[in-house]
């Protein structure tokens, strides 16, 4: 057998080899593939999966469909654009006492001495003081903003406000106990929908007599016609 020979059989063993190889194989990645498109069509298909967000229907409808704003919303949205990038809000002052840190220690379990334990903090914290959790700060920001007060709605033309959630939050200075707080607001964000309008706030949480903040934090808010 002289090199050409031996070349061309060796070439036709790896052709028949190759051949073979994909009959064999071909088959298995057939069915994994029939098996996961399958998989992939029941759990989008799955009624639990479509509802984990709700809002996201008017979205998706919204993407489908030229935008046309229903007439309240259409008119608040007129209304919030001419106060885009102003302050929109300033707070009254609010007292953070011992006791509302110790109840929202009780009810999140964080415990922490530098929130509960004056005695302590005032010997070994670098604050001289008990201070507020952040997630305090964060959570009187309905309070702090009149977002809970009924008799005062910024916003009486809808049907329905949402808290949608953060973009970001940062707590750039701790609330001693017993210090003042209160909250300035301005409007930064505004997105139109068909039915609703999100607005996105910057929120800032004045200490009194410090020049630093408690808090800052962007809020989303949705409002439904």
């Amino acid at each position: 057998m002289n090199v050409v020979e031996f070349i061309k059989e060796k070439k036709e063993r790896f052709h028949q080899n190759n051949a073979e190889f994909r009959a064999r194989i071909e088959p298995q990645f057939k069915n994994l593939s029939q098996i996961l498109s399958k998989t992939i069509a029941n759990t989008l298909n799955n009624p639990w999966i479509s509802k984990i967000n709700p809002f996201d229907e008017e979205e998706a409808n919204q993407q489908q469909k030229p935008l046309v704003l229903v007439p309240a919303a259409a008119e608040m949205y007129k209304k919030l654009e001419a106060q885009l990038g102003e302050e929109t809000f300033c707070g009254e002052w609010f007292t953070v006492e011992q006791s509302c840190i110790d109840q929202f220690a009780d009810v999140t379990g964080d415990q922490q001495w530098i929130h509960t334990d004056p005695k302590r903090a005032a010997e070994e914290s670098p604050f001289k003081s008990t201070i507020a959790h952040g997630f305090l700060t964060l959570a009187l920001l309905p309070k702090l903003t009149d977002a809970v007060d009924d008799s005062n709605n910024p916003y009486p033309e809808a049907k329905m406000a949402v808290n949608y959630g953060l973009n970001q939050v940062r707590f750039p200075y701790p609330v001693k106990s017993g210090s003042r707080v209160r909250a300035r607001s301005k409007l930064v964000g505004l997105t139109p929908m068909r039915k609703s309008i999100e607005l996105v706030h910057e929120v800032s949480i004045e200490v009194e007599n410090s020049k630093r903040l408690a808090c800052v934090a962007e809020t989303v808010l949705r409002l439904y016609f």
